[in-house]
């Protein structure tokens, strides 16, 4: 009996060439700036581009529902009309304006696309109620078990829906240039949904899809990059002292054996959610919060940068309000800026498919210290990377070979050659770079 064995890939989305570097940089356009509009946006895209940051992702920009609203101003990703803007925010032509001098700067833009529900007064709820799903009384419902009610749900088994979603989604690529979307709650629409929506976008354009979950079979067909929710939930509980170091590990272990390499996980310290209900980056993360970052940006992964955490996030941002960023020079902003630098000079620090993997060096402190190494396959070029993450100093030596040779530190004017005997001391919370 013969068969065919023959291995395939189930992934076959491509990723672009100008996202092997890429950075994402989040934008809330109400919290952005002073003025809280698409013009206030525009204003500040050059410092995103001096960031470091290639893609910019808008949190939702539709009309807001005034049923059941949370707030004075409501939650964006309670939709009322998804084919107009935010008169809070300006009109199309100012909108059109900002995705057109983000082009200019070489910066891609993608929307928050709110698929899976919409505001209680959306248009399509008197139109076609036939789209929504109901509770077992045979009502409009908001998501079962969450505190979401300003929100009612669709049904995706209805096929007029999925014409509509999609038309809308192509009308912003085809009248607007823009170079994809943020899919929120993405896991609760079927994958053949966004199947069907990556081929009619394609048509027009390749575009770069990011999912809100964290699911490998995503990609198959349709989103470049989901979210890494759970290496963000590793950081925070390791910061917070309520896990061991293997937990991490763990998550390495299981990007690198479960995951397809072309696929890019999502790496952040904060989002919106994070800083609206959880706290500010440094309320999240104390003490570790730069190494956190760190490893964000140069371990594997592409980085985000949420909403004015390079002005040190100062603040948790008032969800239905308005509460405007408090920009300052930062800390936070200028250890960005570094790390992306160096992401973006070494090409094996590349996302996805694009980069190396991280391998591994043991040292005599694996339950303090987490030491790894990203390298050039065929040449000597690598970065040699090494993280405390404990509240006490740790004193390393390191086992086997990978980051032996004499490397240069990221930031001080200072070469060390690495030896097998070579000891390195840490302070709490402290992180080490070097390389060639």
């Amino acid at each position: 009996m013969e068969f065919d064995v023959t291995p395939r890939s189930l992934y076959r989305v491509e990723q672009p060439d100008w996202s092997s570097h890429a950075v994402i940089y989040q934008v809330n356009t109400r919290q952005f700036s002073a003025k809280g509009t698409f013009e206030g946006v525009t204003e500040r895209l050059e410092h995103i581009k001096e960031l470091g940051a290639d893609i910019i992702w808008l949190m939702p920009i539709h009309p807001i529902g005034k049923k059941n609203r949370k707030g004075q101003l409501g939650s964006p990703y309670a939709v009322s009309d998804y084919l107009d803007v935010n008169p809070e925010f300006g009109n199309k032509e100012s909108f059109k304006q900002l995705v057109s001098q983000a082009h200019k700067l070489n910066l891609k833009v993608i929307l928050d696309w709110v698929p899976n529900h919409s505001a209680w007064d959306n248009a399509l709820v008197d139109s076609h109620p036939h789209w929504y799903a109901k509770d077992h009384k045979g009502d409009f419902r908001p998501s079962p078990w969450w505190d979401w009610s300003d929100i009612i749900e669709f049904d995706y088994s209805q096929p007029g829906l999925r014409e509509y979603m999609i038309s809308a989604m192509r009308y912003w690529v085809e009248a607007f240039d823009i170079d994809g979307f943020r899919c929120d709650v993405a896991g609760y629409i079927p994958n053949d949904f966004w199947e069907q929506a990556r081929h009619a976008l394609d048509a027009i354009k390749p575009v770069f899809l990011l999912a809100e979950w964290e699911n490998r079979d995503l990609h198959e067909n349709a989103f470049n990059m989901t979210y890494a929710w759970s290496w963000n939930e590793t950081l925070h509980e390791l910061a917070k002292g309520r896990c061991s170091l293997d937990r991490l590990r763990k998550y390495y272990s299981w990007n690198e054996r479960a995951w397809p390499h072309n696929a890019y996980r999502m790496t952040f310290v904060s989002n919106h959610d994070k800083n609206a209900w959880d706290g500010t980056q440094r309320e999240q993360f104390g003490d570790a919060l730069e190494a956190c970052i760190a490893l964000s940006v140069i371990g594997e992964g592409m980085p985000l940068i949420h909403n004015g955490q390079e002005a040190g996030e100062s603040k948790r941002l008032a969800f239905f309000e308005r509460d405007p960023i408090e920009w300052q020079e930062h800390p936070i902003g200028e250890l960005y800026r570094e790390l992306i630098a160096l992401k973006k000079s070494k090409p094996f620090l590349g996302n996805g498919e694009f980069g190396a993997r991280m391998i591994q060096v043991p040292n005599s402190s694996m339950a303090q210290v987490f030491s790894f190494v990203r390298r050039e396959a065929c040449e000597d070029d690598k970065v040699f990377v090494v993280i405390n993450f404990s509240d006490v100093p740790a004193t390393v030596t390191f086992e086997e070979s990978l980051h032996l040779g004499t490397l240069q530190h990221w930031k001080r004017n200072k070469k060390t050659t690495f030896s097998s005997d070579t000891t390195l001391t840490l302070k709490p919370w402290d992180f080490e770079i070097w390389h060639i």
